[in-house]
């Protein structure tokens, strides 16, 4: 409920305090008088995107205070916790507007944003005019608004759900099919360039290791035609036939020596044995430069062949490998495709079944629910003098959606016999008042905690007709607060709190104030507003029968 709204420096409001009461309240006074005021300032504290320009005329900024009762189960303190701000028994809303735009607002004392302002209003404020705000005459609105009065939420959920995974098959069939069309259109490609790649089977670091083995046999001819030499030099052709034709003659002349050739003879008879140690490791470097006939060129062969086709597919030799196990893979998707796209078109088709299942449910609970809103907007017209008017909730099969393929929309026919129609395009102002009344009514029965305002929906009627709509408000407040701004007498007599919004000038300067009134005070508001400007007795005699009714 709420307790209290205070406003400082919003357009013409100074400083102005109200204190709220349960039951139905109702404000009224003169066109322009600054009643819209009042609701835009509450909009504007409860974060309601409307008029940028609030701040009054020579003021630095302008600010709104509102306060509201919440009993501990209220929906508003689900809302406060996801916010991480802690639940409490009285909501205290504070929201300011500079005069260079900037907006600030407040939460029991701490910052909160619109976003968080605006999810608590939707719990604590219902506000309703003949220009509806919340979709009662819009059509695509009215399928949300059946879903409120009488959709459970698990059938939408699961036909939400039905509708993502088949929105999720179709997508991945559809992904697929397009995929696996590239692939088709390059299938000659991929045959040809995997059975070429799998026949020369290249291999990570191939390159590097082949180009060095090219390169050391191109130098081993050269390099064993100068070791062949060398074994030459010391062979029995060479080195080695002096080195024993030496020791011979030595020998043959040491006994003439008086033994002095014994040194020699040794000297010569280790560099004879170095020698052959020498031959030994030449003969070891001719066996490692032996090249068998072909294997320079196949060593050759090899190595171009990855290196054309390398630049074939243009890569690096060493990717020639992971470009075999991709395009190998490429090639057994589209020769497994038939299969995938079976599967997903079987995958495709279950969750159209399970969509269209739970779509039917779903269409199945709004077709109670539209015949009992029905029976309700019944029972509902008759207070209002509207026994005779009937209410269609008409529903169609439409596209399908996540909410279902039902289209949903609010007909009416005002009298017997006569063709239903929109909502909006058949009833006159007064029966639209009436229409939307009743229809709040039963859209809002069972909810608790709200505050419902209503902006002059007994506009257009009078008379017993808006005596009739003052009384269904006045029974609607007995379950929860109504605030009403009305230009109507009859519903005014039938408040139980009154207030009158009225302009004062003082130094040149307009002011708009809210004074409560009395007993004394309603009659004369009251007379004033059945007679206008001159109040005369029989206007005073009017009222007093009129609150008498009450």
């Amino acid at each position: 409920m709420l307790l209290s709204l205070d406003i400082r420096d919003v357009l013409i409001i100074d400083r102005l305090e109200l204190r709220f009461q349960p039951g139905l309240n109702v404000l009224t006074g003169e066109t322009g008088a600054g009643k819209s005021i009042l609701l835009d300032s509450l909009g504007f504290v409860l974060g309601w995107r409307g008029r940028a320009d609030l701040v009054r005329q020579g003021a630095d900024q302008g600010e709104v205070i509102a306060e509201f009762d919440l009993f501990p189960d209220h929906r508003a303190q689900d809302i406060l916790a996801e916010a991480g701000l802690p639940r409490a028994d009285t909501l205290l809303l504070r929201r300011v507007n500079s005069r260079d735009g900037r907006k600030t607002a407040w939460i029991n004392d701490r910052r909160a944003s619109g976003e968080v302002l605006r999810a608590l209003s939707d719990t604590l404020v219902e506000l309703h005019g003949q220009q509806d705000d919340k979709g009662l005459l819009n059509p695509r609105e009215h399928r949300n608004l059946l879903d409120a009065f009488g959709t459970s939420e698990a059938a939408l959920a699961d036909c939400r759900a039905a509708w993502r995974a088949l929105r999720n098959a179709t997508k991945a069939h559809t992904e697929e099919t397009a995929r696996l069309q590239e692939l088709a259109a390059e299938e000659g490609f991929l045959r040809h360039a995997v059975t070429e790649l799998e026949a020369l089977a290249p291999e990570p670091g191939e390159e590097a290791t082949l180009d060095t083995t090219r390169r050391r046999m191109q130098a081993a001819e050269r390099l064993r035609a100068d070791v062949a030499r060398a074994n030459t030099a010391l062979s029995e052709e060479g080195v080695e036939r002096l080195l024993v034709d030496s020791i011979r003659w030595l020998e043959g002349a040491s006994d003439g020596l008086d033994g002095q050739a014994h040194a020699p003879l040794e000297a010569l008879a280790r560099a004879l044995d170095a020698l052959g140690d020498a031959q030994q490791g030449v003969e070891n470097c001719l066996e490692a430069l032996n090249i068998y006939p072909g294997e320079l060129e196949a060593v050759e062969e090899r190595l171009f062949a990855l290196r054309g086709l390398a630049r074939k597919h243009s890569c690096l030799p060493d990717d020639l490998a992971t470009l075999t196990e991709t395009l190998s893979a490429r090639l057994a998707r589209l020769d497994n495709s038939a299969r995938e796209i079976e599967e997903m078109a079987r995958n495709m088709a279950q969750a159209q079944k399970a969509y269209d299942a739970a779509a039917e449910i779903l269409s199945q609970e709004r077709n109670q629910a539209a015949s009992k809103l029905d029976a309700a907007m019944k029972q509902e017209l008759a207070p209002l003098r509207m026994e005779r008017a009937e209410f269609r909730t008409a529903i169609i099969s439409g596209d399908p959606g996540p909410d279902g393929r039902d289209q949903v929309s609010f007909e009416v026919a005002t009298n017997p016999g006569a063709p239903a129609g929109p909502l909006s395009r058949i009833a006159s102002g007064g029966e639209l008042s009436r229409f939307l009344l009743a229809l709040k009514v039963c859209l809002t029965r069972g909810t608790t905690g709200m505050t419902m305002i209503f902006d002059e929906i007994d506009r257009g009627v009078g008379g017993a007709t808006a005596d009739a709509v003052g009384r269904r408000l006045l029974a609607l407040s007995g379950g929860a607060q109504v605030l009403v701004v009305t230009h109507s007498p009859q519903v005014a007599a039938l408040g139980q709190h009154h207030w009158r919004v009225e302009k004062q000038v003082t130094d040149d300067m307009t002011l708009s104030r809210v004074v409560p009134l009395s007993a004394d005070d309603r009659i004369e508001e009251i007379a004033r507003m059945l007679s206008g400007d001159t109040i005369t007795d029989v206007a005073r005699a009017a009222a007093k029968e009129l609150l008498g009714a009450g």
